[in-house]
C-alpha cells in the first residue's frame, strides 16, 4: 500500500533521495517552513507525472489556499487522483470532502467508502470518522458494534476523541456490553489528553463511584477543566458540586448560569432554584462573576 504524507516524511529523512524524490524533499521543506509558492513549484511537476504524494500535498494546498487561492474542487481532483493509486491519507481527505459537500456534492455514501478504504490501511482519522458514521447510520446502515470497532481501532493510535466516544459507549453499553471499569479506562486516556468530553464523563463516573471510587474532589477537578472548555454540561455539573458538596452557592449560581447561557437546559432552571436560597448581594456577585469568567474565555473564574 501506499505511504502516508506523514510516512514520506520519515523516508525522506532516513532514506538517501535522489530526482524526483530530491524535489519533493525540497517543496516539503519549503512547506514546513511556511514558503508556500516554493513548494507548489516542486510539488505540482512531480503531481502532473502521477506523483501521489504530491498529489496529495497539491490537494492540501488548494484545500486550504496556502501558496494557491483556495479551491475546493481543485482540491478535491488532486486528492481523487491520488486516493484512486491508494494514497491513504488523499483517500481519508476525499472522504472528508464527501462528508461535508466540500469541493463536491455532499454523499454521505460515498464519504463511507473512500473513508473505509482508508481506514482499513489504518489511517487513524478515517477510523474515527467511520465510527462516527456507524454510529449515526450516515450513508451506512446504523450499526453499534461496527461504530464500537472502528472507535477502538482509532483510539488505540490514541484518538482522543475517539477514546471518549468509547468511553460513552462502554458506559452505555451501546454496541458493546456496558463496563464501568472499561469506560473509565477509556475516559481517563482522552481526559489525560485534554478532551472535555472525557474529563466530563470521567468527572461523573467518579462523582456517581461507577467503575472507580467515588472521589468528589477528582471529579470537581475534571469538571473544572472541561467547564474552562466551554462543555456546558461541565459548568452545569461544576455548579452541582458547589451547591450540593463544596456549599458554595454563589460560585453554582454562577456556573448554573454559565452552563445555560451555553444551551444546557436543566442549567437555568437549576440557576433559579438556587436563586430562591439567595441575597439579592449574593445574587449579583453571582452574576457579576459569570460575566468576568465569560469575558476571559473562563481564565478569571474565582
Amino acid at each position: 500500500m501506499k505511504n502516508t504524507l506523514q510516512a514520506a516524511v520519515i523516508a525522506l529523512i532516513f532514506v538517501p533521495m535522489v530526482g524526483a524524490a530530491q524535489d519533493f524533499g525540497a517543496g516539503l521543506r519549503a512547506y514546513q517552513a511556511g514558503n508556500y509558492d516554493a513548494a507548489l513549484k516542486e510539488w505540482k511537476p512531480l503531481a502532473e507525472k502521477g506523483d501521489g504524494i504530491a498529489q496529495t500535498g497539491l490537494g492540501l494546498m488548494y484545500r486550504t489556499g496556502r501558496g494557491v487561492p483556495l479551491d475546493e474542487v481543485e482540491a478535491v481532483r488532486w486528492y481523487r487522483l491520488a486516493a484512486e493509486q491508494g494514497y491513504v491519507s488523499a483517500q481519508s481527505s476525499l472522504g472528508l470532502m464527501y462528508r461535508y459537500g466540500r469541493g463536491v456534492p455532499q454523499d454521505h455514501e460515498e464519504a463511507a467508502r473512500w473513508y473505509t478504504l482508508a481506514a482499513e490501511q489504518g489511517d487513524v482519522n478515517a477510523q474515527a470518522s467511520l465510527g462516527i458514521i456507524y454510529e449515526t447510520g450516515s450513508g451506512v446502515p446504523q450499526d453499534h458494534e461496527e461504530a464500537a470497532r472502528w472507535y477502538k481501532l482509532a483510539a488505540e493510535q490514541g484518538d482522543a476523541k475517539a477514546q471518549a466516544s468509547l468511553g460513552i459507549i462502554y458506559e452505555t453499553g451501546s454496541g458493546v456490553p456496558q463496563d464501568y471499569e472499561e469506560a473509565v479506562r477509556w475516559y481517563r486516556l482522552a481526559a489525560e489528553q485534554g478532551n472535555a468530553t472525557a474529563q466530563a464523563g470521567l468527572g461523573f463516573m467518579l462523582r456517581n463511584g461507577s467503575g472507580v471510587a467515588q472521589d468528589n474532589e477528582e471529579a470537581t477537578r475534571l469538571f473544572r477543566l472541561a467547564a474552562e472548555q466551554g462543555s456546558a454540561i461541565a459548568q452545569t455539573s461544576l455548579g452541582q458540586m458547589y451547591h450540593f458538596i463544596e456549599k458554595d452557592i454563589v460560585s453554582a449560581h454562577m456556573w448554573y448560569a454559565i452552563g445555560s447561557i451555553n444551551g444546557f437546559t436543566s442549567a437555568g432552571q437549576y440557576r433559579d432554584d438556587i436563586a430562591a436560597d439567595m441575597s439579592a448581594a449574593e445574587i449579583s456577585e453571582a452574576q457579576t462573576r459569570a460575566k468576568a469568567c465569560m469575558a476571559s474565555n473562563y481564565k478569571s473564574c474565582d
